[in-house]
Order: C-alpha cells, then structure tokens, then sequence
C-alpha cells in the first residue's frame, strides 16, 4: 500500500485501523475514533501554557515512581471491549492523543506509543474540540479502562475530575476552580493548586 500524504486523499466517510494510520505521513494531526478520523485542532497558547503547567507538576510528583507522564502529541490505542480484533493491535480502531497522560503499567508503553488505557488522562478544551472531550473521549475513555479522568476548560477556568468505579466514570467532586486543590483520586499524595496552572489572562487578537 501507498504512503498517504496528504489529509485530502483520505475517505472521511470511511472507516481505518492503526495499520492504516501509520501509513498516514501529512502534517496534520488527527486522532482515530472507532475507526473515523478527527483532526485536531492547533493548540493555542493558553492551552500551551496549561499543558506546560500540568505536565511539570506531574513529572515533580512521578520522578520517583514507577510512572512515566507524557504529553501530545504521543498515541495511545484503546482497546476497547466491543472490538473483537483487540489481540491484533494493527487492527485497533481507536488511537487518541491525549494532552497529557501518566502510566504506570510500563509493559503498555512501547516505541510508537501507549497499548492499553493509561492510569490518568487530561484533556484540555479547544473550541474545535469541546464536544469530542466532552462526550465522545469520555465514553471511549470509560469503557477502554482509564482509572481517572480530567476535563480542563480554559474559558472557563475549571477542571472537571472523573473517577473510574465500577467501570463506569463518577464526578470525584464539584468542578474546580482555579482557587481549588485538585486532589487525584488515584494517586493519594497528588495535589494541585490550580492557581499553578491556569495562566494569566491572554489578550485575544482584535
């Protein structure tokens, strides 16, 4: 098969695997969602910024763990329950990346990326994006086995916390502010002042 390299020449209304992805060599990001193909918007700079922030609290607490955290762009493939070809990881149908991720089981991290659900996922909102975070990752997020789950909305300067129990994800609190500790459920001695993490407000072009 051919190198792909270019976005045009894909089939939107068409289904694809990580084989087929892996194929793919144009500039634009985009992410595999049961098979459909989701460009990713450019990250703007406050979602740089929180990105940034997230991703060196986290490094200061894992340092000394048997945990490794990661930033996009970086795959992950879900299996997920309902697809039946999950023992054959070039047929998976779902390779997201998160904005941020810490995984603790070091056997799924291989040289293209994660295989399984990592431990802890972050999303931040983009305006091109919000409806993906908000249901469509959630629901692959819940049933691939992600134990916690953070929503991170800029405009609105809160963080939503989602914890896996009984396979099914719960609010672990309130939505936080950018005045709260966000305490992680999983990692018991994780708390982040999130005034160390939303950034000053950014003057938006005219």
């Amino acid at each position: 098969m051919s190198t792909i390299t270019s976005l045009e020449q894909l089939d939107l209304t068409k289904r694809y695997t990580y084989a087929d992805y892996m194929r793919w060599q144009f500039k634009e990001r985009v992410e595999l969602l049961k098979g459909w193909i989701w460009p990713m918007a450019a990250p703007n700079a406050v979602h740089q910024e929180i990105s940034f922030n997230f991703s060196g609290l986290l490094w200061a607490y894992i340092r000394n763990k048997a945990c490794k955290v990661y930033v996009a762009p970086f795959d992950v493939r879900l299996p997920l329950p309902s697809n039946k070809v999950n023992s054959d990881t070039d047929k998976m149908d779902t390779v997201v990346q998160p904005d941020l991720c810490v995984i603790c089981d070091l056997s799924k991290i291989k040289k293209q990326g994660c295989v399984g659900a990592p431990d802890l996922v972050i999303e931040i909102l983009s305006p091109g994006n919000s409806k993906r975070e908000m249901r469509d990752k959630y629901e692959l997020y819940e049933a691939a086995g992600v134990l916690e789950y953070w929503i991170v909305d800029p405009d609105r300067r809160n963080v939503l916390v989602y914890v896996l129990t009984d396979g099914r994800f719960a609010n672990a609190s309130r939505p936080l502010t950018d005045e709260d500790v966000l305490q992680s459920s999983i990692f018991p001695n994780l708390a982040i002042n999130l005034t160390q993490v939303f950034p000053e407000e950014i003057e938006m072009e005219s």
